[in-house]
């Protein structure tokens, strides 16, 4: 596994943290939905000083760098998918628990994800579904059956 096999990984863990410290604040504030705000709006702040202080260090932002009219009027979907997703997640967690919610996203993050590379939707590079690509997911899938059976 390389570093950004690592990576992915890491990412993946603070999902899992995330989502379940979350799902939890929702509890508390009785309101998965709040909790959500919460989240995207602390993403918002954080993410907007970091551009900030990264890539804008002359602080000249224009119309120009961002180029808003260039973007495929489809991307902008994916934020109400990060809502619904990072919503959904938050009322699961306290239901079903951290470990079973996640597999199962998991399950619909890995068929959705090779369809996506299969296709090549959205400009990603396109890695074709092989036999050995399905019998992986396959066994990864049932690996998921079989931790969540009671």
């Amino acid at each position: 596994m390389n570093s950004l096999g690592m990576l992915a990984i890491l990412a993946g863990g603070c999902i899992a943290i995330q989502a379940a410290m979350n799902a939890r604040l929702g509890v508390h504030l009785h309101s998965a939905l709040l909790a959500t705000s919460f989240a995207f709006l602390a993403s918002f702040v954080l993410i907007t000083s970091f551009i900030v202080l990264s890539q804008f260090k002359t602080l000249q932002i224009t119309y120009n760098n961002i180029q808003l009219a260039s973007v495929p009027w489809y991307l902008w979907f994916s934020c109400a998918l990060s809502v619904v997703g990072v919503g959904a997640m938050y009322w699961l967690i306290p239901k079903m628990g951290a470990g079973m919610m996640m597999s199962y996203a998991l399950t619909g993050q890995l068929v959705i994800a090779m369809l996506i590379s299969h296709f090549g939707l959205f400009e990603t590079p396109q890695k074709l579904i092989t036999s050995s690509k399905l019998l992986g997911s396959t066994l990864l899938i049932v690996g998921i059956i079989l931790i969540n059976r009671d």
